[in-house]
C-alpha cells in the first residue's frame, strides 16, 4: 500500500488519458530503452533532436480527464444554436440513417482504416466507394465518377483546371453563372487567380457573353443558388461551340425529378454529397463529386475505383489509374488532392443503398412539394416569388423587410437565407415539413396551413428527368435493416484496420483514435449548424476554433493559425499562397521558384504549381540529408526570384537532420521563405517548434498527429501556421462570421472553417493530453522506431539515420539489396505481411524498393515485437529464395496474400497450407483475406469504374 495516494483527492483522481493514447507502459519503455542502451526517454531526446532546435516547455492548459473533457465538449455544443436549416446554398438538413450513422459514421472499422493502396485488404470500402461512384454517375448521367472530393467549391475549381488540361487547343476564359454557389465562385476565383487563369462571372439566363468568342470551360448551377432551374442545353450546346468544356453543378437530390445533366450535354458534372445523410457539420468534412465524360477519365482529379481480377480470375476491386496522381507525377500530376473524404462518401453512399431509387424519389418529391407549397402561400399573401420553376429553394422579394423576415424566422426557430435587403432564401429538405413551413410563413406575416395543400409541381416539363437510375441491385435490395446492417457489416469484415492491429504506415501516424475524442462529433450542436448560420448561434464552435487555433500555435511557434484547409494538400496550396501574396505585397511578383527537394512527397510540387510557382528541385545527399551544397547554389542562380523551399521535419527520410537551421539561414538570405511541411510533427511536439528554428509557415495534419482518424481515405484537416509578417494572407472567405476574415487571399475550402465538424476530435486530444502528454507521445513515437530499427537491421538494412545516428518517428528498411540477389520484390513482402495479420508499411516511398515503418506512439511492445517478428520470418523464407529451395514464384511471399478459398481448392504448391495461413502458428483470431493479389496492370487496360453484375463473382 506504500504507492496509495496520501488525500482522497489523489484516490479519486481518474487514470491520465495518456496513459490509455500511449500503448507501452512504463515496463515496456524500460525495456525498449535497455535494447537500444539508453537509460530514459530524455536521453533519447537529447541524443535524436539537435540542440540548435530544442524549444522550452509547452504552454498549454492542464491535461483533463476524459470525462471532464466530454463535459466540457458537451457544454461548448449546447453553445451552439442549430435550428431547422433552411438557408441552402448547398447545404441542406437530412436524416442519416441510424443503421448507417452507428455502423459507419461511428465505427471503427470504417473510420480507422486507411487509403485503401493495399487493396487486397480494402475490399469493403472499395465496395462501397464503387457503390459512390456509381451513385453518381447514374444520378449525372456521365459514365465515370472519382471517389470524392474534398467539397463542391474544391470540385469545381478541380474541374476549371481539369477542362484545359484535356483540351489543351482551348483558350478564353472560364465562365461561371453568376446564380452558382457564391463560395463555389469565390474558391474559383482564388483558384484561377494563382494558376493565371482567366474567369468571367456571368448572367448566363440568355446564354454566354456575346463578346466572348473563345471559351475554355462554363460552369453551370443546375439548380442555381436563387432556386433558380434554367435549362443548361443552351449553354452546353454555346461552349462547344466556342471551344470550350460544359461543367454543370448539380444537386444528387434534385437529380432524381430534373433530367441528369449528361443527358443534356455536359463534360463534366460536380457537387456534394452532403445532403444523401451527411450530417451538416458547420460545413464539413463532406464529399464532393466530380464525373466525367468519355475520354475525361484519366484527367480525373483525386481516388478513382475500378474493377479487376485477383491472382485466381475472381473480381476484385482496387484503385485505378495512379499514374494520374501526385506521389507519382508530383509537379505535373492531375491535382494536389491526396485525402479526400472517402468515410462521407461512403456514408452518402450507404444513404442510397438504404433508401434505393424509390426512396431518394419520395424525398425529392415532398422537399419539392414543400418549396412549391411555400410559393403557394406566400403569393397568396402577396408576397413575390422571384422564380416560377425551382425544386427546393424560393426566392421571395420583400422590399427594405429581408432582415426582419430572417430575425422573425429565427424567433420561430428556423434559419433561412438573408440574400439582401430585399430578397430572403427559403430552402426545403428532407427535415423540413409542414409545422416548419408555417412557421416560417408566419415570419413573412403570410398564412400557413400548408398541410391542407395538394402537392404540386413547378419543375420545367422539358426538364423531367426520364433515364433510370440506380438500377443495380446493391441499391435495390437491403431495404430491411436487418438487411442493411448486414450489408455493412459484411463489408466492414473484409477490411484491416486499426480495430484489428497496427497500421505502420510511414509518413501517415496511423495512432489511436480515441473513443472520447470521437463521440463529440455525433452531437446536435456540432453536427446540425449551417455553415452560414448567423455568428450568435455559433459560438460554441467559434469558441473551440479559437481555443484548438492558439494551441496549435503555441506547439507550433507560429503567430497565427487557421484551420479552414480541409486536408493536407489544400493547407500546403494555403501555405503556398500566403507566401505569393507576402511578395507580391512587397513588389516582388518575380519571386516564383519553389526549391523542393528531391525526397519531397508528390503534394509539394504539385501544389507549388496549383500556387504559380516553378519547381526547381533540390538533391538529396547520400545520407538522404538535403544536400547543402546543390541549396546554396541553387538559391544563388535564383537569387532574384526565389520564392520559397518547400522542407519536411524530419526528413522523409525519417530522420532529423542536423542542417535545418542552417537551411533556414540560407534560404532567409537569398530573399525566400521558408515552408516546414508539418507531416510529420508527431516525432516533434514538445521539443522543437517549426516556427522558431526558422518556419515561415507550416500546415499540419490533424489526421495524422492530432488524432483525427483517416477514415479509410478521408477526411482530414490541414491547417496552416503563419509568422506575422504572413498572416495577411492567410485564407479568407466573404461569407466568414468574423469580418476581418473576409478580405484576403480569398477561401481555400468552400465552407468559412472547413471541415469544422470534425474539429472536436483535434481539441479532445490536446485539452486530454496536456503538454506533458503530448511531450511523451513524441518521446514514445521515437522511442518505438529506434526499437523497430534495431530489431530488424540485422535482418534489413535501415536506410537513413539522422542526428546521433537515431531515426526520428520512422525508419525506412531498405529491401534492394535482397530483390536483387533473390528476386522477391517489396510486393511480395508487403502481401505476406497481410498473411501474418498485418497491414504492411508505405511501400517504395520515398526510396523504390523500400518499406518505410511508423510504429506510432499507440501500439504497445507486444504488437511491435509481433511485427518485428513477422518480417524476421519473411526474412527467412527469403533465405529460403536464396538458397534455391523455392523459385520467387513457387514460394509463400509470391502467392501471398493466401485466401481461405485458394487454400480450400488446392492445386500445386510447393509448401504446405499452413505455412501459407498460419505462418506464425495458428491464430483463432486470423484475418483472412477475401481477394488473393489483385492484377493492378489489367485493371487499368480493361477500365471499369461502376458496379460489376453479380454475376460477375460467381
Amino acid at each position: 500500500m506504500s504507492d496509495a495516494p496520501s488525500t482522497l483527492a489523489g484516490l479519486i483522481r481518474p487514470r491520465p488519458f495518456a496513459e490509455r493514447h500511449i500503448g507501452p507502459d512504463d515496463d515496456q519503455v524500460t525495456l525498449m530503452l535497455k535494447a537500444l542502451g539508453l537509460s530514459s526517454l530524455e536521453a533519447l531526446m537529447d541524443d535524436a533532436v539537435p540542440s540548435r532546435i530544442r524549444a522550452g516547455a509547452l504552454d498549454l492548459p492542464p491535461a483533463a480527464s476524459e470525462a471532464a473533457t466530454a463535459r466540457e465538449l458537451r457544454e461548448i455544443a449546447a453553445e451552439n444554436n442549430p435550428l431547422v436549416p433552411m438557408i441552402g446554398l448547398g447545404y441542406h438538413g437530412t436524416v442519416t440513417p441510424p443503421v448507417v450513422r452507428r455502423n459507419v459514421l461511428e465505427d471503427p472499422a470504417w473510420y480507422t482504416a486507411y487509403t485503401p493502396y493495399q487493396p487486397e485488404i480494402s475490399q469493403g470500402r472499395l465496395e462501397a466507394l464503387l457503390n459512390f461512384q456509381t451513385m453518381v454517375a447514374d444520378l449525372t448521367g456521365l459514365p465515370t465518377s472519382n471517389a470524392s472530393l474534398l467539397d463542391e467549391g474544391t470540385a469545381a475549381a478541380e474541374a476549371m483546371t481539369l477542362v484545359r488540361r484535356a483540351n489543351r487547343k482551348a483558350s478564353g476564359p472560364f465562365v461561371v453563372d453568376a446564380d452558382a454557389l457564391p463560395q463555389t465562385i469565390a474558391v474559383v476565383r482564388t483558384r484561377a487567380e494563382a494558376m493565371g487563369v482567366e474567369v468571367v462571372v456571368a448572367d448566363l439566363t440568355d446564354g454566354l457573353p456575346a463578346d466572348l468568342e473563345t471559351v475554355s470551360g462554363t460552369l453551370v448551377q443546375y439548380p442555381g443558388a436563387s432556386g433558380r432551374v434554367l435549362d443548361p442545353r443552351p449553354v452546353v450546346e454555346q461552349t462547344h461551340e466556342r471551344g470550350g468544356l460544359a461543367v454543370v453543378a448539380a444537386d444528387l437530390l434534385a437529380l432524381t425529378l430534373l433530367e441528369s445533366p449528361g443527358e443534356l450535354g455536359a463534360d463534366v458534372a460536380v457537387g456534394s454529397s452532403q445532403r444523401f445523410g451527411v450530417p451538416l457539420f458547420y460545413g464539413g468534412p463532406h464529399a464532393g463529386f466530380m464525373a466525367v465524360g468519355q475520354g475525361l477519365e484519366r484527367h480525373l482529379p483525386g481516388r478513382l475505383v475500378g474493377v479487376s481480377v485477383d491472382a485466381h480470375g475472381r473480381p476484385a476491386y482496387r484503385l485505378a489509374l495512379q499514374t494520374r496522381e501526385q506521389h507519382i507525377r508530383r509537379d505535373r500530376a492531375t491535382s494536389n488532392i491526396c485525402t479526400a473524404q472517402v468515410l462521407l462518401a461512403v456514408v452518402a453512399s450507404m444513404y442510397a443503398v438504404h433508401h434505393g431509387p424509390d426512396g431518394l424519389t419520395a424525398i425529392a418529391r415532398a422537399t419539392h412539394a414543400q418549396a412549391v407549397a411555400l410559393a403557394e402561400r406566400l403569393r397568396d399573401g402577396g408576397v413575390e416569388v422571384v422564380h416560377d420553376a425551382f425544386f427546393d429553394t424560393v426566392l421571395a422579394r420583400v422590399p427594405g423587410r429581408a432582415g426582419e423576415v430572417v430575425a422573425a424566422a429565427r424567433e420561430a426557430g428556423v434559419h433561412v437565407r438573408h440574400v439582401d435587403a430585399d430578397h430572403v432564401g427559403l430552402s426545403t429538405s428532407e427535415v423540413s415539413d409542414c409545422d416548419v413551413l408555417d412557421r416560417v410563413l408566419g415570419a413573412f406575416g403570410v398564412a400557413g396551413g400548408t398541410a391542407d395543400l395538394a402537392p404540386a409541381e413547378a419543375l420545367p416539363a422539358e426538364l423531367r428527368r426520364e433515364t433510370p437510375f440506380l438500377t443495380h441491385e446493391v441499391f435495390n435490395t437491403h431495404r430491411s435493416e436487418t438487411a442493411m446492417l448486414r450489408y455493412l457489416r459484411r463489408l466492414s469484415a473484409r477490411d484491416y484496420a486499426l480495430d484489428r492491429g497496427m497500421i505502420p504506415l510511414g509518413s501517415c501516424t496511423m495512432k489511436l483514435n480515441a473513443t472520447t475524442e470521437m463521440e463529440p462529433v455525433s452531437l446536435p450542436g456540432f453536427a446540425d449548424l449551417h455553415p452560414f448560420a448567423p455568428a450568435e448561434d455559433a459560438r460554441g464552435y467559434h469558441r473551440l476554433i479559437g481555443q484548438l487555433e492558439s494551441w496549435l500555435a503555441v506547439v507550433t511557434g507560429y503567430d497565427e493559425v487557421s484551420i479552414q484547409p480541409n486536408a493536407g494538400s489544400q493547407g500546403e496550396l494555403a501555405g503556398l499562397l500566403a507566401i505569393r501574396g507576402y511578395h507580391r505585397a512587397n513588389g516582388d511578383d518575380q519571386r516564383t521558384v519553389c526549391l523542393i527537394p528531391s525526397s519531397a512527397h508528390g503534394t509539394n510540387a504539385a501544389s507549388a504549381v496549383m500556387a504559380g510557382m516553378k519547381v526547381v528541385v533540390v538533391k538529396s545527399s547520400e545520407d538522404g540529408s538535403v544536400d547543402m551544397d546543390d541549396l546554396r547554389a541553387q538559391c544563388e542562380t535564383h537569387r532574384d526570384d526565389l520564392a520559397a523551399i518547400m522542407v519536411t521535419y524530419p526528413s522523409t527520410h525519417g530522420a532529423y537532420e542536423d542542417t535545418i537551421s542552417e537551411l533556414c539561414e540560407v534560404v532567409h538570405e537569398a530573399g525566400g521563405q521558408v515552408y516546414v511541411d508539418g507531416a510529420n510533427l508527431n516525432a516533434l511536439l514538445g521539443y522543437a517548434k517549426p516556427g522558431e528554428f526558422g518556419g515561415d509557415v507550416s500546415h499540419l495534419n490533424l489526421h495524422k498527429t492530432f488524432c483525427i482518424p483517416h477514415g479509410g481515405g478521408g477526411p482530414g484537416v490541414g491547417p496552416v501556421g503563419v509568422r506575422a509578417h504572413l498572416a495577411p494572407y492567410l485564407p479568407s472567405h466573404p461569407d466568414h462570421p468574423v469580418e476581418a476574415r473576409r478580405e484576403g487571399i480569398g477561401p481555400i475550402s468552400a465552407a468559412p472553417y472547413g471541415s469544422a465538424g470534425i474539429l472536436p476530435i483535434s481539441w479532445a486530444y490536446v485539452r486530454m493530453m496536456g503538454a506533458e502528454g503530448l511531450t511523451q507521445a513524441t518521446a514514445v513515437a521515437v522511442l518505438a522506431a529506434n526499437y523497430v530499427a534495431s530489431r530488424l537491421e540485422d535482418h534489413f538494412p535501415v536506410l537513413y539515420r539522422g542526428h546521433q545516428d537515431h531515426v526520428a518517428h520512422e525508419c525506412i528498411l531498405d529491401l534492394r539489396p535482397l530483390a536483387k540477389a533473390s528476386g522477391v520484390t517489396v510486393d511480395d513482402v508487403a502481401k505476406r505481411l497481410v498473411d501474418h495479420g498485418f497491414h504492411a508499411p508505405t511501400m517504395s516511398f520515398p526510396v523504390a524498393g523500400t518499406l518505410m515503418v511508423e510504429p506510432t506512439e499507440s501500439e504497445d511492445l507486444d504488437e511491435l515485437d509481433r511485427f518485428c517478428e513477422a518480417m524476421i520470418a519473411i526474412r527467412a523464407e527469403i533465405a529460403r529464395v536464396e538458397a534455391g529451395e523455392w523459385s520467387p514464384e513457387e514460394s509463400p511471399l509470391r502467392g501471398a496474400p493466401h485466401t481461405a478459398a485458394s487454400l480450400l481448392e488446392g492445386g500445386e504448391r510447393a509448401y504446405p497450407a499452413a505455412l501459407a495461413a498460419y505462418p506464425a502458428g495458428p491464430d483463432p483470431d486470423k484475418y483472412w483475406p477475401p481477394v488473393g493479389r489483385i492484377d493492378q496492370a489489367y485493371g487499368d487496360r480493361n477500365l471499369q469504374c461502376s458496379c460489376p453484375p453479380l454475376e460477375a463473382f460467381e
